[in-house]
């Protein structure tokens, strides 16, 4: 906050006084889970793991409270056609799970999406206050190069790149420009993962501090065995290890790095 110098100081003590930094809100970090996963195999989410190896997913949204915002990282998903291709159980519709938590749908202020995949941006609309955000650069490529020829759009829905136009035409929408940008007071984004074309993580400032990797860091074993995540290309998968690196180091700890799809 800014300092407020008395009419009585002389110049050069007015000059001297240094603006500092308010303290961040003390956030709480809930993992809401709303569906799982059963049978999956590790080597998607784990490159270089066995083939035959498998194991039980799941998909979960988090909710962060405090300075007076209810912040969901990540949304979830509801629309049917997911279900054909992803036979998930113990399924509940995200803004249900979310009230589960004490947190009525409306109350929600902010969605701060991970990346544009399918389970992840896909329950935007189910928060009908939030301001959502998410990179720029992912914003750019997933409504405009992506459904072009030579794209990349796999894991992508239409209609949440439909959404997210809408959004921002509603003045609801706000485009993350880059890494290492704080986004809330103590809360910062950071990106080079490349899960999808830019996606980002968050470092939730505490004692202690943690990282929410969301799928720029599938599982627990990615970080225990030093094997990326899936990557938007081949070429991506060095720069995921180094970010799991970071993600340790900006959590202080490798058990305060909170992976995408881990029970």
């Amino acid at each position: 906050m800014k300092h407020l110098a008395s009419r009585l100081y002389l110049v050069l003590a007015i000059a001297a006084v240094r603006p500092v930094a308010a303290p961040a809100p003390e956030y709480s970090i809930q993992a809401i889970r709303y569906a799982s996963s059963p049978g999956d195999s590790v080597a998607d989410l784990v490159m270089g793991a066995p083939q035959d190896e498998k194991l039980d997913t799941v998909f979960a949204v988090w909710l962060i409270r405090g300075g007076g915002r209810n912040i969901l990282f990540d949304s979830g998903f509801h629309r049917e056609k997911w279900f054909k291709y992803f036979p998930v159980t113990d399924y509940l519709r995200p803004d249900e799970a979310v009230k589960l938590a004490g947190v009525k749908p409306d109350e929600i202020t902010d969605v701060v999406i991970s990346h544009a995949h399918w389970d992840h941006m896909g329950g935007i609309d189910l928060f009908p206050k939030a301001t959502v955000w998410i990179q720029k650069d992912e914003f750019r490529y997933y409504t405009g190069e992506a459904w072009q020829a030579g794209g990349q759009n796999d894991g992508i829905d239409p209609e949440d790149a439909t959404e997210l136009v809408r959004l921002n035409t509603e003045e609801r929408l706000r485009l993350v420009d880059g890494d290492n940008v704080e986004i809330f007071p103590g809360i910062r984004a950071y990106t080079g993962a490349r899960h999808t074309y830019a996606s980002q993580y968050l470092r939730v400032e505490g004692r202690p501090s943690f990282v929410l990797a969301s799928d720029n860091c599938y599982l627990y074993r990615n970080i225990a065995e030093h094997k990326a995540s899936a990557t938007f290309s081949e070429a991506d998968q060095p720069a995921n290890i180094k970010n799991q690196e970071r993600m340790i180091e900006l959590a202080g700890s490798a058990d305060r790095v909170v992976p995408g799809h881990d029970a």
